[in-house]
């Protein structure tokens, strides 16, 4: 350390000492490049810095180099792997493969197809071994007809095996996959092997980039060397180590003249050196060099600092009228002898300005809050709860949120209420004696809140007790809330887009300072953030409810009467927007019933809007007695002539599809007729509680165009129970589809109890929390006609035989106590026989069907389907239909596989009872 002049001011610099001689090198001057030589000499320190950085740059590149060998190698075996297993299973799974296994030369079909595929694919070989191993096919045909060395074991067990192996080109990579029949049956097995290949090519490509990197890196090293030995040669100037200690040791007049104290103690803690501004600062005496701390008369606690030689980091100490920032260091750190060093900086200013630096970096916190924690959902309720949560307790103790009554609904307010809704709370405390959530809250003309909408503007009271206006509200309430111990408010308004839509109100109690007036602008920017969070919510509700509205307005209001199923359903719309799901009960002619279960694709209005129509298209295609097939077909062009005809540019809820499933129930046959369009399957539980998801061809979506959908035969056994849902139910952001159905067999097996019962079970065991897509859930427990209720007869192709015809009709009905319809009924099948006679094919047949009305049906081997027309007065026949339309009650054709059957409806009399009633009556 440097020997300080001991002296109470600063002392007149010292003359000047002549410049040192500069020293020549044989009598030469020293040359410019010559110190850049020294200094990059490996004794120079830049020099060991320069030799250190290039054995960095090597070892960077050698561990490069590594890492890119390692990587290319496993990215090669990896897609060796994934590209045998591919082009096995696809050769494996390829159309025409199983057929070409069993035929009579499977080496003639399937050598020509594994040499074309394997080159193709990029694969060294494709091989085909029946179930002993023997090869069909090889890249060397010699091998044709040998025993392969796979183990057959595992791949007769159906599964597909990987290895790795070495071959003649080096290591390689094999997957075999088994050869299945149509039936399951496992035929032999394709093997396909690919050459993991070498990574010397791959690290080759990249090693001429990697020298150049590591290149560039050393000119880069060497360069930064070479310009930190200029830098360092022109800032000293060329000067040695005596000229630069010398210049050192007159750096005292510049260490008085600074504006920080500065205190040097020796390992006495006595004081060697004190600048003028350290003397300023503390008050010191003129001569204190030399005396100990204690004796300077020093506060006590800077001086326990100064006496206690531990470091500190700008310690904040009062010293009289000022604030002093100490920091203090030990001198042995540095290499110097035993003491410290202390500096002093008047901090008076500064924390003053710190201090409100500090409040208005806690209100930028709150409202950085508001902004991250305001507004997460579209709740009305929720969001002014996170406006009262934000507020408490880095801006208020209290915070209270009021709103329009109709805000809650959606509504648009009119004007400047005067009675509010208290809809959110929130404190330190849980019991304020402040109206609660949920009361109704009128405002005085002269209260703060009031004041506060009428002007637009945040109203400050800094004293409760004095506040006239606000007392006058609730006189009694306002004496418990300034005895409780709250003492000043502020009332903001919540407006946005030129609405007034509450107030929200911040109280302070006796834990807090009163509010200033420059808490106002905080207020005012945390109601308009939480204003505009409120309005979004409010027209996210109006139209979520305008949504669910028109949504429920398309679905089914009520299940239409009938006696075939007994059904129950459930439907949930999605919280967050409406969506497109959409399930129908129709009863059919021939007391059968149409269940439907459909669902848009898409979310909002627009997919509410295609469900829609699609529903009623269901409807009228039903009206048209179509087999489920035809119906999703002519679905399938109707909503792709919607997906073309409307511009749905700028909807991000544009439909792109549909899907749909379509059953019909037969009560008399017990037959279920189903075909889906890219719908789940249904399922089906026996009435022993088997669980069956019943297996049917998927048609694609509706919307694809062009598609064609089968129908598929089900034989559905009294006092089953059929369940039709969609997606929503049993697939959820938290699981997938899978996991979904097996929730859905659990939930369903074993179940007993009605329709209403199993909808409770399901939705209890398998509702997502959080539905995040509509929920349509139908169930439907079959029923059968009783035998004694239908009855068919044969009627050969003759007009003689309409009279016989005719008898057993009056008998039956007569059986059935409808002797009163017995002439219109015989009328009916009159004209229908008659017609199938003359115009139709054999075989001919009639039925009476007796369920909530008396049906009659006439089927015939033709598909030519019957037109009713009006015959004029010359006319000699053709007004038999005209006859069955004005007789029956309703009249159709529906078409089958064996011709058309003509069928009519025909009203009970309202005083029918049953004959089993009857006879139960009777009894």
């Amino acid at each position: 350390m440097p020997n300080f002049p001991r002296r109470p001011g600063p002392s007149p610099p010292p003359e000047a000492p002549a410049p040192a001689p500069v020293t020549r090198r044989r009598g030469r001057p020293r040359r410019r490049g010559e110190g850049l030589r020294a200094l990059l000499s490996p004794r120079s320190v830049v020099g060991k810095l320069f030799i250190l950085q290039l054995v960095i740059v090597l070892l960077l590149a050698a561990g490069a180099l590594g890492i890119l060998v390692l990587t290319v190698e496993h990215a090669n075996t990896r897609d060796a792997e994934h590209r045998s297993l591919a082009v096995a299973q696809g050769f494996a799974h390829a159309p025409g493969i199983a057929a070409a296994m069993k035929s009579r030369d499977p080496t003639a079909a399937l050598q020509p197809l594994a040499q074309q595929a394997a080159g193709e694919a990029g694969v060294d070989y494709i091989g085909v071994v029946n179930r002993e191993g023997i090869r069909y096919t090889a890249s060397t045909p010699a091998l044709i007809g040998k025993r392969s060395p796979v183990n057959m074991a595992p791949l007769l067990a159906g599964e597909t095996v990987q290895s790795k192996d070495v071959g003649d080109l080096g290591p390689r990579v094999r997957a075999d996959v088994p050869i299945r029949d149509t039936d399951g049956r496992i035929l032999g097995a394709v093997g396909a092997g690919v050459r993991i290949s070498s990574i010397t090519a791959s690290a080759n490509r990249q090693m001429p980039l990697l020298l150049l990197v590591t290149g560039a890196a050393v000119v880069l090293s060497t360069g930064g060397t070479a310009l930190l030995s200029r830098r360092l040669l022109r800032q000293t100037h060329g000067m040695g180590p005596a000229e630069i200690t010398r210049m050192y040791e007159h750096h005292d007049a510049v260490l008085h003249a600074a504006r920080e104290g500065v205190l040097i103690l020796d390992r006495n803690r006595s004081l060697v050196l004190a600048n003028d501004e350290a003397r300023r600062l503390l008050d010191l005496p003129p001569e204190v060099e030399g005396r100990d701390i204690h004796d300077l008369g020093l506060p006590p606690d800077i001086a326990e600092l100064l006496a206690s030689g531990r470091e500190a980091d700008d310690e904040v100490l009062p010293v009289g009228n000022r604030v002093l920032a100490v920091n203090q260091r030990l001198i042995e750190r540095y290499g110097g002898p035993r003491g410290c060093v202390v500096t002093l900086r008047d901090s008076t200013e500064l924390q003053r300005i710190s201090g409100k630096a500090q409040a208005a970096q806690g209100r930028l916190k709150v409202l950085y809050d508001a902004s991250l924690g305001v507004g997460t959902t579209l709740d009305v309720t929720r969001t002014a709860e996170e406006i009262a949560e934000a507020a408490v307790p880095s801006f208020a103790e209290f915070a209270t949120v009021d709103l329009v009554e109709g805000i809650l609904r959606g509504e648009e307010p009119v004007g400047t209420e005067r009675v509010l809704r208290r809809v959110a709370i929130s404190g330190v405390q849980p019991d304020p004696p402040l109206f609660g959530t949920g009361d109704t809250v009128h405002l005085h003309a002269q209260g703060p809140q009031m004041r506060s909408l009428a002007a637009g503007l945040a109203v400050w009271e800094s004293d409760l007790s004095d506040a006239a206006g606000w007392s006058e509200q609730d006189p009694e309430r306002a004496g418990r809330v300034v005895d409780y111990g709250i003492h000043s408010l502020i009332s903001a308004p919540l407006q946005a887009r030129g609405v007034v839509l509450g107030v929200a109100t911040f109280w302070r109690s006796q834990t807090a300072e009163p509010f200033e007036e420059e808490d106002l602008a905080l207020a005012e920017e945390l109601a308009s953030r939480a204003a505009l969070s409120i309005d979004n919510a409010r027209r996210y509700t109006r139209e979520h409810a305008m949504a669910v509205t028109l949504q429920r307005s398309l679905l089914p209001g009520s299940l239409p009467e009938q006696n075939a199923l007994e059904v129950a359903y459930r439907y949930l719309p999605a919280r967050e927007s409406v969506g497109g799901d959409w399930f129908d009960v129709i009863p059919l002619p021939g007391a059968r019933v149409a269940l439907v279960v459909g669902d848009v694709v898409g979310h909002g209005l627009h997919a509410a809007a295609t469900m829609g129509r699609l529903r009623t298209a269901v409807h009228n295609f039903s009206s048209m007695d179509l087999p489920p097939d035809e119906i999703l077909g002519r679905l399938d062009e109707l909503a792709d002539r919607i997906d073309r005809s409307e511009d749905t540019e700028g909807y991000p809820d544009a439909v792109i599809g549909a899907t749909c499933l379509y059953a019909i129930y037969d009560p008399v046959g017990r037959r279920c007729s189903i075909a889906r369009a890219g719908h789940l399957p249904p399922v089906l539980v026996h009435p022993d509680g088997e669980v069956e998801f019943l297996e049917l061809e998927a048609g694609p979506p509706l919307g694809a165009g062009g598609s064609v959908y089968v129908t598929t035969e089900v034989d559905v056994p009294e006092g089953s129970t059929l369940v039709l849902y969609t997606d929503g139910l049993v697939e959820d952001r938290s699981r997938d589809i899978d996991e979904g159905l097996g929730l859905l067999r659990a939930a369903l097996h074993g179940v007993a109890g009605d329709p209403e019962q199993t909808c409770a079970a399901v939705l209890d065991a398998i509702l997502p929390e959080h539905p995040g897509d509509d929920i349509a859930l139908l169930v439907a427990r079959t029923r059968m006609l009783p035998s004694d209720q239908v009855c068919s007869w044969e009627v050969p192709p003759d007009p003689a035989a309409v009279g016989a015809v005719r008898a057993a009709v009056a008998d039956r009905l007569a059986a059935w106590n409808l002797e009163e319809t017995s002439f219109m009924t015989e009328l009916i099948l009159s004209e229908l026989v008659t017609n199938a006679i003359r115009y139709a094919t054999a075989p001919i047949g009639v039925r009476l069907l007796l369920d909530r009305q008396l049906i009659c049906e006439v089927s015939d081997g033709s598909s030519t389907s019957p037109h009713l027309r009006y015959a004029t007065s010359t006319d000699e026949g053709g007004r038999g239909l005209f006859l069955v339309d004005q007789v029956a009650d309703r009249w159709g054709t529906r078409y089958t596989s064996e011709g058309k059957v003509i069928w009519s409806e025909q009203p009970l009399p309202h005083d029918f009872r049953p004959p089993q009633e009857e006879a139960e009556a009777d009894s």
